[in-house]
């Protein structure tokens, strides 16, 4: 995988935050919903490629995806998305702030956690073990890596990578004959160990493993041989907490005993009796005692498959052998963070080991190789540079970071100029060829485009696809990911028929490289039938949509969110030929789909509520589209906050239809305080101001106070034109609207003179074909 890839055509990867020996978490953007996913990706498998293995392995990866995606709980991280994209399995996830428990032992220098956090981590792991345990679901490799504490304090079990439904019938703890074991040594349950029967007493035994050692600073069986290890948990009983930290209270000293009891049967009997007892503070149940080391009973074997394993690392990594990759692990392993590039504090994603930032891990570089016995005379060779100090790659991946998350708030022009302020410092350090370096100069271009500056953005990525095709070649995935954005500026710019060259060699190109039905081919058709639309082509823009809707049906599925954004296209086409009713009748449809698949309160289902009210006011039922935009105002102040853009590009509609029934004094007060919020969070140049401006102006002009409406459509008239040009058609309208309001105060010489610029300025623009 690579950075800044594009996964189906819309999880556009950006920084590596772990990678194990089965695959790679990413931080990663998703582009149809602008917010910060984790990615995880499956590997090719190395030299596990055995064709019943890697079926076993794309299989239990399925099985995951479906799984966890089906879990919703607080305490359990979320899963939006699951599947495969050029032969890589890949699962979205939300994205965590916070520290897994084994990075916060590490912190903590190896001493255990404060009782009180031991006591909350536990409660809230119960929590969201009994939710799980009742949907049928068993972890298998509960251990201080995969569980986070957030920064707000909320614990969220990761990766519920070996998951199984309890109910799967012909799955075993191996899945397959395979012969490949699940779990890690230091947390796996006796009967996990003997390939025995597993259920949700398995995950209790393992939290009582984690609760121990952040509770004393060590698991309950902390030896470096992984026979001993495994001896101990099968036959040995424990020594009391208390005895190696004695200020532990004695209900949670025997909370942790009892849920490392040897026989399944002995410990509570769910998650649920678990928090029970955490609550009481009472003992529940049969007592365990601590009767002392135990001799291994020799006429028990351990299964074949321990033979050769070292003991792997616990919590604090103190230098032990670490596991084989384990081909059954899959995405449950440990995930150790790749080399300190970047700075500590980054999201984490499931259950990496720290933060990471561009770059391979330390062993893909040689070996040193070891001096002679009698040194030789080499040759004198030039030094060779020094490598960029670690603590300025680090400050400057931080600060990427940060303008990924003003970015995600939608304060682009900020965004922008934290990138742009990184890519040069990296071009000075890096060069600037480098791809951390094309990768900032990329952000800022974007972010440009976001702000309403897409004149600069144009620029900045027609510079940047250009660097792109000289390094990487010209039909590089990342090159042409370039020269879609720059035909998305020109669409912004209203040069759509250079829009629609560009789209049009990127497409060719794209169905060269990849095939036709590649998600990233279907996104540039998509572009592509939205800028037919944009030159009037409305027919051939509506069967276009409909070709890659289509397409992505069957590719995707026809509830994909990818599939329904080209449904959406197609009712857009529809209602600019003036096919109202066709487009309410899809919008409806796709936001009755978006609700049940993604949820009511989901991004995709209120845009698609918005097209819908949207299409109402369209076909005069104004009071319909009222009442349908105050819902939505509600629910998008609710959910992404009374001053996120798309609350107030709802606030507009409302504003547009209190006008068309005549409530224009009303009209004029929603207008303005939508233009001063959208002033406010995104400059007043963004076109969403200058829209919201142009409604201040029309409802004056309704009130006849047009000297008023004028000095707004002038103010309107010139930042389009600082902004667009003086020919684009958007400044082309402005100064129509000036002229109505010169003509309407009297002043008809000067409107007419204004006028007839205009005209002969829109003649020579249709006559250019431009």
């Amino acid at each position: 995988m690579g950075e800044n890839r594009l996964i189906q055509g819309r999880y556009r990867l950006l920084d590596l935050i772990g990678r194990g020996g089965m695959g790679e978490v990413w931080r990663a953007r998703d582009e149809s919903l602008g917010r910060q996913v984790a990615v995880k990706c499956l590997e090719p498998l190395g030299p596990y490629r055995d064709p019943s293995l890697t079926r076993v392995l794309r299989e239990r990866f399925r099985r995951e995806a479906r799984v966890a995606a089906a879990l919703s709980h607080r305490g359990v991280t979320v899963v939006h998305d699951f599947g495969e994209s050029d032969g890589v399995l890949y699962l979205v996830m939300e994205l965590l702030e916070g520290r897994d428990l084994s990075r916060l032992l590490q912190d903590n220098k190896g001493h255990p956690l404060p009782v009180d956090e031991v006591l909350d981590i536990a409660a809230q792991v119960a929590a969201a073990l009994a939710y799980t345990h009742r949907q049928g679901v068993v972890h298998r490799d509960l251990k201080p890596a995969n569980i986070v504490r957030t920064t707000d304090g909320t614990v969220k079990i990761c990766d519920f990578g070996i998951a199984r439904l309890g109910h799967d019938i012909g799955f075993t703890t191996r899945l397959t004959g395979t012969g490949v074991a699940l779990g890690t040594p230091h947390y796996m349950s006796p009967e996990q160990i003997a390939g025995g029967e597993v259920d949700q007493r398995s995950d209790l035994y393992s939290l009582g493993c984690v609760l121990y050692e952040i509770a004393t600073g060590a698991p309950p069986f902390d030896l470096e041989d992984a026979w001993a290890v495994l001896v101990g948990h099968r036959d040995t009983p424990p020594r009391p907490p208390r005895e190696r930290r004695p200020e532990l209270p004695g209900h949670l000293d025997e909370v942790i005993l009892g849920l490392l009891a040897k026989q399944p049967e002995q410990r509570p009997y769910d998650a649920r009796e678990l928090a029970r007892r955490l609550q009481g503070g009472h003992r529940a149940g049969a007592p365990v005692t601590a009767e002392g080391p135990a001799l291994p009973d020799t006429g028990a074997r351990l299964p074949t498959w321990t033979r050769g394993m070292t003991t792997g690392h616990k919590a604090l990594g103190t230098g032990l052998g670490a596991l084989p990759a384990d081909p059954g692990a899959m995405l449950s392993g440990q995930w150790a963070a790749t080399p300190p590039r970047g700075s500590e504090g980054h999201p984490q994603a499931a259950a990496p080991q720290g933060p990471a930032r561009h770059g391979g891990p330390a062993d893909e570089r040689p070996p040193t190789p070891a001096l002679p016995a009698q040194p030789t005379a080499l040759p004198a060779l030039p030094a060779a540079p020094a490598p960029p100090p670690a603590e300025r790659l680090a400050a400057l991946a931080a600060r990427h970071h940060e303008g990924v998350r003003l970015a995600g708030l939608g304060r682009w022009a900020e965004a922008g100029d934290t990138h742009r302020a990184v890519a040069a410092e990296r071009a000075a350090l890096l060069g600037p060829d480098h791809p951390d370096t094309l990768a900032s100069r990329y952000e800022t271009a974007f972010a440009l485009l976001r702000a309403g500056r897409a004149a600069e953005a144009l620029a900045a990525h027609t510079e940047l696809a250009q660097a792109r095709a000289r390094v990487l070649g010209a039909d590089h995935p990342d090159t042409l990911a370039a020269r879609q954005e720059t035909a998305y500026a020109l669409g912004r710019l209203g040069r759509h028929f250079e829009a629609h060259q560009v789209y049009a060699e990127v497409l060719a190109a794209r169905v060269r490289a990849i095939g036709p039905d590649h998600p990233d081919t279907l996104r540039c058709r998509h572009n592509l039938a939205c800028t037919l639309g944009r030159l009037g082509r409305l027919e051939d823009a509506r069967r276009t949509a409909l070709e890659v809707a289509a397409a992505r049906a069957r590719v995707l599925g026809p509830d994909h969110p990818d599939t329904l954004v080209s449904r959406c296209e197609v009712a857009y086409a529809q209602g600019q030929s003036g096919r109202w009713e066709e487009a309410l009748h899809l919008y409806r449809e796709v936001a009755e789909t978006r609700a049940r698949v993604l949820g009511g309160d989901h991004p995709d289902t209120l845009a698609a509520r918005y097209e819908t009210a949207l299409s109402l006011g369209r076909l005069g039922r104004s009071a319909d589209a009222l009442r349908l935009y105050r819902e939505l105002i509600g629910d998008r102040s609710r959910v992404q906050g009374p001053t996120h853009p798309e609350t107030l590009r709802a606030r507009h509609g409302l504003g547009v239809n209190l006008g068309r029934l005549g409530r224009w004094a009303d009209a004029l007060a929603e207008a303005r305080d939508v233009c001063l919020l959208r002033e406010q969070a995104l400059g007043p140049a963004h076109p969403d101001t200058l829209v919201s401006r142009r409604e201040v102006a029309v409802a004056l002009g309704w009130l006849d106070r047009w000297a008023e409406a004028l000095m707004e459509y002038r103010r309107i008239t010139a930042t389009r034109a600082q902004i667009l040009g003086p020919d684009h058609p958007d400044t082309l309208a402005g100064q129509g609207d000036e002229a109505h309001c010169l003509e309407r105060l009297g002043r008809g010489t000067e409107a007419g003179e204004l006028y007839r610029r205009v005209a002969v300025v829109r003649r020579r623009s249709a006559s250019d074909g431009t």
